[in-house]
């Protein structure tokens, strides 16, 4: 159970910091990168986050990788 604690434990303060983050405004070009889709017209609008899946699909494979390589 003490391997299960400490992955908790770490994902738990990873998050911490990934909010502390977003709260204090460090993220705020996340969702306006280039590749990212933006349709705006009368009333219709449109969003494709497509740049910014891939890099958040990006970083979590690289962190699975982690955990899966270390743990």
């Amino acid at each position: 159970m003490k391997p299960m604690g400490l992955t908790l434990v770490a994902l738990g303060l990873g998050l911490v910091v990934v909010g502390l983050l977003v709260w204090a405004g460090a993220f705020s070009w996340f969702g306006r990168l280039p590749g990212d889709i933006r349709v705006e017209s009368g009333h219709t609008r449109f969003f494709a986050p497509i740049a910014s899946m891939l890099l958040v699909s990006v970083l979590l494979s690289l962190g699975a990788w982690v955990l899966r390589r270390f743990f």
